[in-house]
């Protein structure tokens, strides 16, 4: 009876005591509002139950209920209680009394954005209550209970003692994958939607159509799918079965289907949308083709709306994307009878001359209506912005700040994706910092309140079902981080060890960002023996920045295989990273350290030791790899790099030699090894080493 009332007491008490912000993170990701840790642990035993504890006046939520069900059977006790059985776990009771009590005022609604998603959680040795006002707060909780679980040798978890005090900093925070340009199974996403709930996001912002497919399946226009998506697309089954899904984890489903431009798929279905008499096959090639519907033609309006009236009821979801970028007009100012219907209705520009950006802002008026008509919200990304559009038009800003602060000050709702582009293989700290409401925003404080938050964007021109999930994940997580925490949250290294305790717990939800690179390596190599040099390679490689992959000289079109190195070797190497960590503490030991006893202690010479240990690694690799990149015509075009590899840690071991005597080294030494280091940059098979800059930092030193 005593433990009864006391979970009584955990359930009704608040925090003992607020911790100043932002909290001590250890393990969780993202960091919550309000972190206070005890001393003590509770310790996850066999006999673990859980329930949801109702008060009387509570109505019965069956839907809900069901979602947090899952969430904590299929979710959280298979890491609470790895292996072991997790049926009839749950216990009925009108009293609090499980070692897991759960507690909601209400079901969440999915419909509303902002809906209330804040929890707080107390474990205590005793037990663990989780109490949120709505079901959608329970989900979030239920991700962090997730993050706190350390493994025991015996087979179970334990949990440290925590009260924490939650709730997002943004209510839109979402992930955009992009099924046109290659096609994502529903295995895939229903993968990426677990990896979404443990990060907390909770919009998924489903690019269905591009130049290169039309992913939905269509039944009063069934060539949109057969032609435009060329059998590769989800039937209207499967995609209630994704927004099912993606529900019961507290995450909303935005479709978008692009218009006017990137419509090279719609009009490879239906010539008829076109803007000039060519006829087009789905675009097999990357880029911005500059092919766009004809927004003069009522029937161009009449088919748009009948594509609307059957997709939008398979999305509950009060917003729908209608895309609306990368038009240049080109193929409108072309055409004689477009520049006419311009002039005619005025979209022109002062000196005349045809405005393409004034007829595009009025397609999509038409379409705002149309998508009005279905009781839904447009959004679109900035280019839409301009004069004479409805503030009922919500902006997503790709170029920049610009965007989403003019879309405000014109009274649109709008969300950041500038900076979060997480398919250019950038690093996450670059993902980290970009902030949709900087302290120095220029916006007042009504027009902050516009600004529904941020999405990363995953475009898949190099990213098929296979190694998708490697070009989120982790990286994600940073952004993610970003749009839930406190502002304040900034420890740019903490992310970083955070983010690698989250990326293996990623991994048991069946995320494979780790293992298909593993396994690419591995096919590559050719045997386990192989593998081991080629990945020591392949660790301080990263495929080359922003669009660059474009440009180096391999032709890529939708049928390109991508079973290459480049495709295995990760967006940013930790390998490289850790190095660089290691370089500038290793430089600032040798900096302060008195010169008498330098590298002398043990301190010193353990960071000798291991930077040293690492470049002679990296210096004798080049021998064992070359026989292996020689004998596969897919891994030749990497042998350069592995020769410079050689050559740089060899640079740096004759550097460091100079620093542990003390030596500084002479000028002409300096200034041809920085020379043939930087000759080393060039990049090769689409990949560029990692580990240049921190060699040359070591390189450079005085």
């Amino acid at each position: 009876m005593r433990y009864v009332l006391f979970l009584i007491a955990l359930l009704a008490a608040a925090p003992a005591f607020a911790q100043p912000a932002p909290p001590e993170a250890r393990m969780l990701l993202p960091v919550p509002t309000q972190a206070n840790w005890g001393r003590s642990r509770f310790t996850v035993k066999p006999d673990f139950t859980w329930q949801v504890f109702t008060p009387a006046q509570t109505a019965a939520t069956p839907a809900a209920d069901s979602a947090v069900a899952e969430a904590v059977e299929r979710l959280v006790l298979p890491v609470l209680l790895p292996g072991r059985p997790q049926a009839n776990r749950r216990r009925a009771s009108p009293l609090p009394t499980a070692a897991l009590v759960l507690q909601y005022g209400r079901p969440g609604s999915l419909l509303t954005v902002g809906e209330d998603e804040s929890y707080t959680l107390r474990v205590t040795p005793m037990g663990v209550a989780l109490n949120a006002p709505t079901h959608l707060g329970i989900l979030r909780g239920l991700a962090t209970l997730r993050e706190l679980a350390s493994p025991t040798k015996s087979g179970g978890s334990t949990l440290p003692e925590v009260d924490v005090v939650d709730a997002p900093r943004f209510p839109w925070r979402g992930l955009l994958i992009d099924a046109a340009r290659h096609f994502m199974p529903v295995s895939v996403v229903k993968r990426n939607l677990d990896g979404m709930w443990a990060t907390k996001l909770n919009v998924l912002h489903w690019h269905l159509s591009d130049d290169q497919g039309f992913r939905v399946e269509s039944k009063l226009f069934p060539r949109l799918h057969q032609v435009g998506g060329q059998g590769q697309y989800y039937t209207q089954r499967q995609i209630r079965e994704i927004v099912r899904y993606a529900g019961r984890r507290g995450i909303r489903v935005v479709p978008e289907l692009d218009m006017p431009g990137h419509a090279t798929a719609w009009l490879a279905a239906y010539p008829r949308l076109a803007s000039n008499d060519s006829t087009y096959g789905v675009a097999p090639r990357w880029g911005v083709l500059n092919i766009a519907m004809d927004p003069t033609r009522e029937t161009t309006y009449s088919f748009i709306d009948s594509v609307l009236s059957e997709v939008t009821p398979l999305f509950p979801d009060p917003y729908f994307h209608i895309g609306g970028d990368e038009n240049d007009g080109r193929q409108w100012r072309r055409n004689p009878r477009i520049v006419a219907y311009m002039k005619q209705q005025g979209y022109v520009t002062e000196k005349g001359l045809p405005d393409k950006h004034a007829l595009q802002t009025a397609f999509n008026r038409r379409v705002l209506a149309l998508v009005e008509k279905y009781q839904k919200r447009m959004v679109g990304w900035d280019e839409i912005l301009g004069p004479g559009l409805p503030a009922s038009a919500v902006i997503q800003s790709w170029r920049g700040k610009k965007g989403l602060y003019d879309a405000a000050k014109a009274g649109h709702q709008a969300i950041l994706s500038n900076g979060y582009y997480v398919d250019l293989n950038l690093t996450a700290a670059s993902h980290y910092a970009p902030d949709p409401l900087p302290q120095d925003a220029p916006l007042t404080p009504e027009q902050q309140k516009l600004i529904l938050g941020g999405e990363a964007t995953m475009w898949a021109e190099f990213a098929d079902s296979v190694i998708v999930d490697a070009r989120i994940w982790p990286r994600t997580a940073a952004v993610a981080e970003r749009l839930w925490s406190p502002a304040q949250v900034r420890d740019v290294p903490d992310m970083y060890r955070r983010l690698a305790l989250l990326s293996p717990q990623l991994e048991t939800l069946g995320l494979q960002h780790r293992k298909a690179p593993s396994q690419l390596l591995l096919q590559l190599a050719g045997s386990p023996a192989a593998v081991l040099p080629l990945r020591t390679l392949a660790q301080v490689l990263e495929p080359v920045k922003e669009y660059k992959r474009h440009f180096q000289g391999f032709k890529y079109t939708t049928q390109t295989p991508l079973n290459r190195l480049v495709d295995a070797a990760p967006a940013e190497s930790d390998v490289a990273r850790e190095f660089g960590a290691a370089v500038d503490k290793l430089l600032d030991y040798a900096r302060s350290a008195p010169a008498a006893t330098r590298f002398r202690d043990a301190n010193g010479r353990q960071q000798l030791t291991s930077l040293r240990e690492q470049l002679l690694q990296w210096q004798t690799n080049d021998a064992l790899v070359q026989p292996i990149l020689q004998q596969n015509s897919l891994l030749q075009e990497y042998a350069p790099l592995s020769v410079n590899l050689k050559t740089a840690a060899a640079l740096a071991l004759e550097r460091l030699a100079l620093l542990e005597k003390g030596q500084a080294p002479t000028a002409a030494w300096q200034t041809a090894a920085l020379k043939q280091l930087d000759a080393l940059k060039a990049p090769a098979g689409q990949t560029e080493l990692a580990v240049l800059p921190h060699l040359r930092r070591l390189v450079e030193t005085k």
